[in-house]
């Protein structure tokens, strides 16, 4: 612990750019996911009263359901196009241009949320969700590269951490907003859904102060000035030879080899396992039902008998706790207390797990020419996620009441076992020697020492048995 600690105090310059980071990346993402579920009824009526102004009619049930979950799913349609493209205008801009110039998309989403009300228009609502969710599918993506790639060795794990805790910190910020007391009223949800605008207004003016990643200009740019430099404002002043030496090694190993594309990465047979695992862990997170609770968290717990003048303290405390278990309420009043207590219960063992340690993973089992398609196929998986869980829940809780999320009980334990039986330990390794792990699995080789060009260095390598 005093080494951690001192570790901490060492690199303390590196912390307000993860700040900042963190405020325009997960955070909004957070907030988005969690929020959508508190102004539902206001925006219903808001829809319905639309369409009798326009239409002189009633809006039926099943079109009103249908163009909720809708608004609901844009937000991961527009998140997937955001994941596909961010590769591409990382590798052209680098990543804080990208990041700066993702921040006006957020902002102009907060202006159509904020003034769809006074125009009367629900489409405005529609326009904002999918910006909004294009800006959170480049921030994502972005965000946990960038902060992986600013950190030393000894830290990675931890600031890597920071994504996930972003993520959190907004969801638990945009169920507190959405409370009755604040922001969640019948005249206040526009300003409820735009206020996140305000985080992104943060990062656009905060970043240009801070550098770019350190590898992605010794490595993509080939500029060690830059990189130097980058690493004394974000590290402090010291001997920082050891990470340029890292960097190059990485770049040696992979200086023949250009950043991959996704058919390339598909095809790479050294990177076969990390991606099986990368996917069982998108796949798990999305089918662990975390998702369908902040969605549509009012209809979850109103089917497990609460009130609704209660439902939203309810989910505040889901958000506190971040995951969602099996929900089985019978007719004893006792039920929906005990089944919550359930939630709570497996909420506080799936965040301090699972969902802690697959966001720093992620980066760790790819090669800096490979990451960047990797993270592209794990967040377009996590989108596409959750857009059929957005589409479909509705229906699946109409269908299986509140046997709803035994559905995902199987999905978990398939992952579980998968995750134990080939996922090697990653905690203080660089990135070539967790490659070098996974080699045994992707080729299933004797691994033998060799000698390269250089007698004083070695490397392993692997031959066929």
């Amino acid at each position: 612990m005093g080494s951690f600690l001192s570790d901490l105090v060492q690199y303390r310059k590196l912390f307000p750019m993860i700040f900042v980071l963190g405020i325009g990346g997960t955070f909004s993402y957070g907030f988005q996911v969690s929020m959508i579920s508190y102004p539902s009824m206001y925006i219903k009526n808001f829809i319905n009263d639309t369409w009798q102004e326009r239409y002189h009619s009633v809006i039926d049930e099943q079109t009103l359901t249908l163009l909720w979950s809708f608004i609901v799913s844009t937000f991961s349609i527009a998140g997937f196009l955001g994941t596909i493209s961010s590769r591409y205008l990382s590798a052209k801009y680098g990543k804080k241009k990208c990041l700066m110039f993702n921040n006006l998309l957020l902002i102009a989403a907060a202006f159509s949320w904020g003034f769809s009300k006074i125009a009367k228009s629900f489409e405005m609502i529609l326009i904002g969700r999918f910006l909004c969710g294009f800006n959170s599918g480049v921030g994502c993506s972005l965000h946990g590269q960038y902060v992986a790639e600013i950190s030393p060795k000894k830290l990675r794990g931890f600031t890597s951490v920071t994504v996930l805790f972003f993520a959190n910190m907004g969801k638990c910020l945009g169920q507190i907003a959405g409370l009755s007391e604040l922001l969640g009223t019948e005249s206040l949800w526009p300003l409820l859904m735009a206020i996140s605008g305000i985080a992104a207004l943060v990062q656009l003016v905060t970043l240009p102060f801070f550098p770019e990643s350190p590898s992605y200009l010794l490595m993509q740019k080939g500029d060690m000035e830059g990189c130097q430099k980058a690493l004394k404002q974000l590290w402090g002043e010291g001997n920082h030879q050891g990470a340029v030496d890292d960097m190059e090694k990485e770049q040696a190993t992979t200086k023949k080899i250009k950043p991959m594309n996704l058919l390339e990465l598909l095809k790479d047979r050294s990177l076969r396992f990390q991606l099986y695992l990368l996917i069982t862990v998108v796949v798990t997170m999305q089918l662990s039902g975390i998702s369908a609770i902040y969605f549509y968290a009012f209809d979850v717990f109103r089917t497990a008998g609460f009130t609704e003048d209660r439902i939203p303290y309810i989910s505040l405390g889901a958000g506190i706790c971040e995951f969602c278990a099996s929900i089985m309420c019978h007719q004893f009043f006792w039920m929906p207390y005990f089944s919550i207590a359930l939630i709570f219960l497996l909420i506080i063992i799936f965040a301090t797990g699972p969902a802690g340690a697959s966001f720093p993973l992620m980066p760790e089992l790819f090669t800096q020419s490979s990451r960047s398609s990797a993270l592209v196929i794990s967040m377009s998986l996590h989108w596409v996620g959750l857009y059929v869980i957005g589409m479909i829940f509705p229906y699946v809780v109409k269908s299986l009441g509140t046997f709803c999320f035994l559905i995902f009980v199987g999905f978990i334990s398939i992952s579980w076992i998968l995750i134990y039986r080939f996922l090697p330990e990653t905690k203080g390794k660089s990135v070539m020697e967790i490659k070098e792990e996974f080699n045994h699995l992707n080729f299933r080789k004797k691994c033998v020492q060799d000698m390269g060009e250089n007698p004083s260095e070695k490397y392993t390598s692997c031959t066929k048995l």
